[in-house]
């Protein structure tokens, strides 16, 4: 199968300075492909370079070096935006039509009829969450979430074959997230690509199928999420809870050994241990002090976990 969406080797320098002009590489040499159907999570702290290559995979702005495609088709290809959609984080408008004559006139710049932009309009707002007392509303009134939910309207009016979402959950209310959620799930249901540049890595567990990180404009890592994770794993800690006892008590117990926590909790102590030889050794410790064991859990690295020691420590 043939990658919906790929990327080689591709840089973007920009120019600063006033009197004196220096080159500031803001993507160094990306490559990643992106295959049909997945829900795809571009990850990164505030200028890793996210906003900057979906803006480039739009033909907003011009790479530097290396090349890209969609579809199969290069990115300067026009006729490649009848199938994309595109949301950007900040999405502007003009600010005294409406929902509905917006996303009317988007559909008549696909070439849609009249009916069919109004029932596509409606349908969207409707799949997006905007309340139907609001689609005749100015957009000037609107709050900010309010015009995120315009903007994924916008996006999908064309019924594109791919979505590319910069920041989709930009401020929305908890209960809007969890619409958008619902919504991006549904669009992978019925078959349509999404790659959504986001730093609420909840969201990026809930959804996507594959994740890249970016650090300071390279890759720092790319696969599925149970890949990245896995790899960690001989290195997993396991954590032991133990009720009715206090951590001062256990804590003289283990004196003897390394590499053992002992914190307190509401209901009693928990235990880290960083050798699976010591689980035995810290129950054993428990119940000599007749504490109450609880669990014992192995601690996987979490995808925060990942992501921190990606940003901490950047490819070279």
């Amino acid at each position: 199968m043939e990658p919906i969406v790929s990327i080689e080797n591709l840089s973007k320098d920009y120019e600063t300075g006033f009197w004196k002009k220096k080159q500031v590489r803001a993507l160094d040499g990306v490559s990643l492909d992106v295959m049909p159907g997945q829900i795809f999570g571009f990850l990164g702290g505030n200028g890793a370079g996210k906003t900057t290559t979906i803006k480039i995979l739009m033909g907003l702005i011009f790479p530097t070096a290396g090349t890209a495609r969609i579809l199969g088709r290069n990115i300067d290809d026009v006729e490649l935006h009848r199938e994309i959609g595109y949301c950007p984080e900040n999405p502007y408008f003009y600010d005294y039509l409406t929902p509905l004559e917006l996303l009317k006139y988007f559909g008549a710049l696909f070439g849609q009829s009249s009916s069919k932009q109004d029932e596509k309009s409606r349908e969207l707002l409707t799949k997006v969450g905007l309340e139907e007392k609001d689609w005749s509303k100015q957009l000037r009134k609107f709050s900010k979430g309010m015009l995120q939910r315009v903007g994924l309207a916008q996006s999908l009016i064309n019924d594109p074959k791919i979505v590319f979402m910069d920041e989709p959950m930009s401020g929305l209310d908890p209960i809007g997230r969890r619409e958008v959620r619902e919504l991006i799930a549904d669009l992978r249901q019925n078959g349509t690509t999404v790659m959504m540049s986001t730093h609420i890595l909840g969201d990026v567990e809930a959804l996507c199928d594959e994740v890249a990180i970016l650090t300071k404009g390279k890759l720092a890592a790319s696969g599925t999420l149970y890949d990245l994770l896995q790899k960690n794993e001989e290195h997993r800690s396991f954590e032991i809870t133990v009720n009715g006892l206090a951590a001062n008590s256990l804590i003289a117990e283990l004196a003897a050994r390394d590499g053992i926590n002992v914190n307190a909790n509401p209901t009693g102590v928990t235990i880290t241990v960083s050798d699976e030889n010591d689980v035995e050794s810290v129950i054993h410790a428990s119940r000599k002090l007749n504490g109450t064991l609880v669990s014992v859990l192995p601690v996987k690295q979490s995808l925060e976990e990942l992501f921190l020691s990606n940003t901490n420590n950047p490819p070279a």
